[in-house]
């Protein structure tokens, strides 16, 4: 059975979100970091040298702020108007531009492209990707690139993967997200119109720690 998105009730999970992880947006500083283990792997390098870029799922605002402060035309797109309310306030005065949309409906309605379009734990982990890749193909311009990460697979567990918030107590707010083998996902970024697709996993620091599942894709 094909996963059943509520937009309605997925964006009140992650408006708790939002609220929980408010002292990261206004006490934080810039951080460009496509793992979860901070400084550790490489950086906004991989997005090579755009002039425009769109993040998929912003959440803090932290990278788009890094890319604001080198110069980057910068514009995120999250579920949450709780998280773009409060990543607006921090971050808005650096140029960044915010926007509260479903990621599927904003790509689909806005005529806007961009050099590079990428995703740290964001939304390309959380929408279904036959739906997703194809949109972001059509967003980019001629050689720009899409990059995301996200954790690996767990061996086994490959599609949309249902994921309630927090604990397994409360009320039930749930979402799915999307995990698949580094070679399938190269195979669904190429029938999705990509030119070149790569996806690899970057080791922890710490031995026996989850790693980091980063994909980078271009256009010609």
């Amino acid at each position: 059975m094909p996963a059943r998105h509520d937009i309605a009730s997925e964006r009140e999970l992650w408006d708790a979100f939002a609220e929980h992880t408010k002292g990261k947006v206004f006490e934080s500083e810039p951080e460009f970091c496509w793992s979860q283990y901070s400084g550790h792997g490489p950086g906004p390098e991989l997005l090579g040298d755009p002039a425009t870029a769109l993040e998929l799922g912003c959440g803090t605002g932290r990278a788009l702020a890094h890319l604001a402060q080198r110069g980057v035309q910068a514009t995120g797109v999250d579920l949450s108007p709780v998280m773009v309310q409060h990543v607006t306030e921090r971050w808005g005065p650096l140029g960044v531009r915010f926007i509260c949309a479903e990621v599927l409906e904003h790509l689909r309605a806005s005529p806007e492209t961009y050099d590079a379009v990428y995703s740290i734990f964001g939304a390309v982990w959380f929408t279904n990707p036959a739906q997703l890749l194809p949109l972001i193909a059509e967003r980019l311009n001629p050689g720009g690139v899409l990059v995301f990460s996200q954790p690996p697979a767990i061996p086994g567990a490959y599609g949309p993967q249902g994921m309630y918030k927090g604990g397994f107590a409360g009320k039930a707010m749930f979402t799915y997200r999307y995990s698949y083998t580094p070679r399938k996902w190269q195979n669904l970024l190429l029938k999705a119109g990509f030119q070149t697709a790569e996806a690899k996993i970057l080791s922890a620091p710490e031995p026996d720690h989850i790693g980091t599942l980063i994909v980078r894709a271009t256009m010609s």
